[in-house]
């Protein structure tokens, strides 16, 4: 079974993208002076092979692109600190004028990435944020609306009565880790709701796989599974999907891609599920990175800048974040009413 497609076949892909997505825009600028051109930005995934993490990228090279910027991706092909930290050492001996990065590890990369802003080099972090001082956190949604959504979706389609858990992504991401604190704290909404295990697939859908199995066979009775991770929820789905038994008992919900659930939407593999546009989130993590480059912003929570196509965003105080933040928007619920009008 193939999960992962190339970079460039999943670029090509979203060139189409849905009814009121971006569309990059030339001629940026800001009501505290122009944007600054010729400037390199690193962005650097959580790896090199996720699709929603290419999707991301790929918003983030729409962004650059108008404002006359270069885009480089560059990350590894696990999903670990390790594995990004060379990347940070390649953005500061490019001499890059801003890193891009989504973190597997909330405080590894801090030492790296402090180096790195030693050396003039502007830190964002999206979609994942890490723990480190002096840098702009861009959040795809309200971090506390997404863990409660995801509970209530999911009480919905079960009676708000039986056995859950959660299939997540790796054991130390700071967005999954945040989202499931608050699932826990809805939880306590639904007393006849009873959280049985979190399993962890690392973003890599042959581990997904495995440790699903694993919670299936643990818990026959087990009635709703939460996974808030694409290659999580994309990885349960196509096996329920050939497992269609399992489905008189047991729901699925999460975050996912339409591109790779619409199938199992339309089969009824998957009732609903969640997300935001994933190029969106890069687009807007690309203007915010080439604003703070270009001293148009230092990240200091009110102020404001524009985000092309978006429109104008504004910068909150830290609250369950590590410092300040941008939100991208609340996440769509995907179901068989509108899933077709989405191709990201």
């Amino acid at each position: 079974m193939k999960f992962r497609a190339s970079r460039l076949a999943l670029v090509a892909a979203t060139a189409i993208v849905a009814a009121g997505s971006l569309v990059a825009i030339a001629g940026a600028a800001t009501a505290s002076g122009t944007l600054k051109t010729g400037q390199t930005i690193y962005f650097i995934p959580k790896d090199t092979l996720n699709p929603y993490e290419v999707i991301a990228d790929h918003g983030g090279k729409l962004a650059l692109t108008a404002i006359k910027d270069k885009e480089v991706v560059s990350s590894g092909t696990a999903d670990t600190a390790a594995a990004q930290i060379p990347s940070i050492q390649a953005a500061i001996a490019a001499k890059a004028a801003a890193i891009v990065i989504a973190g597997n590890d909330p405080s590894a990369l801090c030492p790296s990435l402090a180096k790195a802003q030693a050396a003039g080099v502007k830190v964002v972090s999206f979609d994942s944020d890490v723990t480190c001082p002096n840098h702009l956190f861009i959040n795809q949604a309200n971090t506390q609306q997404i863990g409660t959504s995801e509970v209530d979706l999911l009480a919905k389609e079960i009676g708000s009565s039986g056995q859950i858990a959660i299939l997540s992504a790796e054991a130390t991401a700071t967005n999954q880790n945040s989202w499931i604190k608050y699932m826990k704290v809805e939880l306590k909404k639904y007393p006849k709701m009873k959280l049985v295990s979190i399993v962890y697939g690392n973003d890599d859908p042959a581990t997904s796989l495995t440790v699903l199995q694993g919670l299936l066979s643990a818990y026959p009775n087990l009635r709703g599974i939460i996974s808030p991770t694409t290659v999580g929820i994309s990885t349960a789905a196509q096996y329920l999907d050939t497992h269609k038994s399992l489905l008189k008992h047991l729901v699925l919900t999460g975050l996912g891609l339409p591109s790779q659930m619409r199938k199992y939407v339309l089969d009824g593999t998957c009732k609903e599920f969640e997300l935001w546009n994933p190029q969106n989130l890069g687009y807007l993590a690309g203007y915010a990175a080439a604003s703070l480059a270009s001293g148009l912003i230092t990240g200091k929570p009110g102020q404001t800048f524009k985000a092309g196509s978006l429109g104008t965003y504004k910068i909150l105080p830290a609250a369950g974040t590590t410092g300040p933040s941008v939100v991208l928007g609340p996440p769509t619920v995907f179901n068989k009413s509108n899933i077709n009008q989405f191709n990201f």
